[in-house]
């Protein structure tokens, strides 16, 4: 599933295309991934409208359209966003597309878990509930004071699982937190009450240095982190870490495919 990065990513095709006026070519509104938002709505609220801005928060995307309208992206498993030509014609899992007189903007997705939603504010504003959401991780109001709040009576928690929940950490995703404890040298299935403060403190500190170098590298053209990241090794069996040397170990911890070193983290 894309996280903080890839999103970052993803929202910038779309971005490209600020001040360009746009109407609906087409939405499949059947489809699991726009259920509750209907073609004829979507038609009539983006008719030649204008892309003002987009913004990204953990993994999920918003853009603001003139006349206060604003489309809600989440890019599931297998989303993507795209901007072509603008005489592209649909392909297979292009579910919605707009057009202007210079581009076409696509939202594709094969496996239809991600999500479209249309919101209307009054005054052009940013909807509450999208100002309402906590900072991301490498923001600068995530303090270590947050930080510190956010694990209070979380004490069995697993690490692992810990770091997935998207409302105490937006857009940290499997690969991420795998990054994270490996550079904090924490084994994934222990829990936060097992830490000390110093460990906790390494927590702190590889989770925001793992979301802003995620967002430096990849979120800038979709590249791959040096190999001295976990990053390149994780995803098959066998591989080597690129600390120790010796053999990664994946097992399932809290649900999800886990890529951990057992001689980095004790």
């Amino acid at each position: 599933m894309p996280e903080l990065a890839e999103v970052y990513y993803h929202s910038s095709h779309w971005k490209a295309a600020q001040g360009e006026r746009f109407r609906l070519a087409w939405l499949h509104d059947k489809t699991r991934c726009a259920r509750g938002l209907a073609s004829e709505a979507l038609a009539g609220k983006l008719s030649s409208s204008t892309l003002l801005s987009g913004y990204t928060h953990g993994k999920r995307m918003l853009f603001a359209f003139s006349g206060s309208c604003f489309l809600e992206v989440h890019l599931g498993m297998t989303g993507s966003l795209h901007r072509m030509q603008v005489d592209y014609e649909e392909r297979k899992h292009d579910h919605l597309a707009l057009k202007s007189e210079a581009s076409t903007l696509l939202f594709r997705d094969p496996r239809q878990f991600g999500k479209l939603a249309l919101h209307e504010t009054e005054g052009g504003k940013l909807p509450d509930w999208w100002e309402a959401l906590p900072p991301e991780p490498h923001d600068v109001a995530f303090t270590s004071e947050r930080f510190e709040s956010v694990l209070k009576r979380r004490e069995k928690a697993v690490l692992k699982g810990l770091l997935l929940q998207q409302e105490l950490f937006p857009g940290v995703g499997n690969w991420m937190a795998d990054e994270i404890l490996w550079r904090a040298r924490l084994r994934p299935d222990r829990r936060l009450g097992s830490l000390s403060q110093a460990e906790r403190d390494a927590l702190y500190r590889e989770l925001r240095w793992v979301c802003r170098e995620a967002l430096r590298i990849i979120g800038k053209d979709y590249s791959d982190p040096p190999k001295s990241w976990l990053f390149t090794h994780r995803w098959k069996d066998g591989g080597i870490c690129p600390k120790s040397k010796l053999p990664l170990k994946r097992e399932t911890v809290a649900g999800r495919t886990t890529c951990w070193s057992p001689e980095v983290q004790r």
